[in-house]
């Protein structure tokens, strides 16, 4: 079990390499969008600015909770992205006959899919956040090493949930358009104050579309730590991990090869 995952992770940190090197040889298209998600992302900040300079509190939220919640959300989409960028990818490599060449590689199917490729502009989500909440927060260590791990569990929910979304492919067809829904989704929901959810939809952002798990638990905690809520945390990241595992597996039983007669080095 600890070789599987040792020789998991040295495949991630494999891709990393690879995507980082490929990505840094166009070294000015790599900066320009880098800087440019950071500035789209850090023109929200002038709108939150403007609307708590009018009121006190929004869902139980004051501004420096709000943007740790943009901190968090920017940031873990930013490693899910970087780390795992053709997790979008999924449903149309299944209805095209893609996965052939993975499929004949003896590594992990699954993370061979997604490390494979990164998204250049989810360094600036990364960077973004991280500015963010030094800016907001300050530098403290411990919350600073805090906040890191709460971007790393965020990034695994986050792409648990987009794993899912597109393995529902195997399933019933083309799932594209569900998985763009549910990305869209989990990233609105994550971005606002908990409090602004009510009933049934706070229901959702805690099961079905697990959205609290990216920021409002780990705000919570940062706010004032508590084991409880840290717990329930790690023990969400690891159900949602381990089930999209298991359904995307379950689902690629009903793969049909696209006879596609490519190579991958």
């Amino acid at each position: 079990m600890l070789m599987e995952v040792r020789k998991n992770l040295k495949l991630i940190a494999m891709y990393f390499k690879f995507n980082l090197s490929a990505s840094m040889e166009y070294r000015a298209s790599f900066l320009t969008q880098t800087f440019g998600m950071i500035i789209n992302n850090a023109s929200f900040i002038f709108f939150w600015w403007i609307l708590f300079e009018n009121v006190e509190s929004i869902g139980g939220y004051g501004f420096e909770q709000v943007m740790t919640l943009w901190a968090i959300s920017s940031s873990s989409f930013g490693i899910a992205f970087i780390l795992f960028g053709n997790v979008r990818n999924i449903s149309r490599m299944i209805i095209n006959g893609e996965l052939d060449t993975y499929l004949l590689q003896p590594k992990d199917v699954l993370l061979n899919i997604i490390s494979s490729s990164t998204v250049v502009s989810a360094w600036g989500d990364f960077f973004y956040g991280i500015i963010l909440f030094i800016g907001v927060s300050g530098f403290h260590l411990g919350n600073f090493l805090l906040f890191l791990v709460f971007c790393v569990t965020a990034s695994l929910v986050f792409s648990s949930i987009i794993v899912f979304a597109n393995s529902l492919t195997f399933y019933m067809g083309n799932s594209q358009g569900i998985s763009s829904l549910i990305m869209e989704f989990m990233i609105s929901f994550s971005i606002y104050p908990e409090g602004v959810y009510k009933g049934v939809v706070k229901l959702i952002i805690y099961t079905i579309i697990p959205a609290a798990f990216i920021s409002f638990v780990p705000v919570k905690i940062l706010t004032a730590f508590s084991w409880k809520w840290f717990g329930i945390l790690i023990l969400a990241v690891v159900v949602w991990t381990t089930f999209s595992y298991w359904f995307f597996y379950r689902g690629l039983r009903r793969y049909e090869s696209g006879n596609l007669i490519i190579s991958k080095l």
